[in-house]
């Protein structure tokens, strides 16, 4: 049977990586495009996907979009996010309000439009959080809040949807080779060594794992972490 999978953040990195992934094993995607040029590019990509054109930095645009949607859906992947580091003292309001939009607030919006449908397949909704959603460090002020955030999401609606079968997850990746990784490195001023930190496949994996486990069992939190410990440099 064909499974059915709403995604958000295809365009790059894990997303990119856990969407190809789910075309090569046959399943159905419905990937979120933030602009029409956007969904044009993705479905030069993925060319059997439905395309929803909503951008998350504007959460508004995600009302009505699980009307959009078609039948049950087996899981939700919450992958898309943004990062801007900045000490408190010079932390600007903009990027503070994207980072809690983007990361927080979006998810928050399109899993009330798409439960509907995780309830008819009583699927999964996974939250790809980060381990900065487990502890802050410094100039990470606004992008742990927004994944404490989601954390707390998560564990708020894994408590309410439990009685209609529906499991929440939430995946803590610790840092991982992708183009935002790349730019938090150029951000901490440090050289960028993709070797050094988790393959976005690594990833995709453990979602794979959390999204294909039999009904009689859940994993609420897993978190990954690269075997390489972390130079100062």
């Amino acid at each position: 049977m064909t499974r059915t999978h709403v995604l958000t953040g295809a365009g790059s990195g894990i997303g990119l990586a856990l969407a190809r992934r789910l075309v090569e094993r046959g399943d159905r995607l419905v990937l979120l495009a933030r602009s029409d040029a956007r969904a044009a590019e993705l479905a030069r990509t993925f060319p059997d996907a439905q395309l929803l054109v909503a951008d998350l930095a504007d959460p508004g645009t995600l009302n009505g979009v699980g009307r959009q949607v078609d039948g049950p859906v087996d899981s939700v992947l919450h992958v898309a996010g943004v990062v801007d580091l900045a000490p408190v003292e010079r932390l600007r309001l903009a990027e503070w309000e994207e980072q809690v939009t983007v990361n927080l607030t979006a998810p928050a919006v399109l899993t009330r439009e798409l439960l509907p449908h995780v309830r008819a397949a009583r699927g999964t909704f996974v939250f790809v959080n980060s381990s900065a959603g487990l502890a802050a460090s410094a100039e990470w002020s606004a992008y742990a809040a927004s994944k404490f955030g989601l954390r707390a999401f998560a564990d708020a609606l894994r408590a309410e949807e439990v009685e209609h079968g529906v499991r929440v997850s939430t995946v803590y990746p610790s840092r991982t080779a992708t183009p935002m990784q790349e730019k938090v490195h150029e951000q901490e001023g440090r050289t960028y060594d993709a070797s050094r930190w988790i393959s976005p496949e690594t990833v995709v994996d453990t979602i794979l794992h959390v999204v294909d486990l039999p009904a009689d069992a859940t994993i609420p939190d897993v978190t990954v972490r690269p075997v390489v410990p972390r130079s100062g440099t």
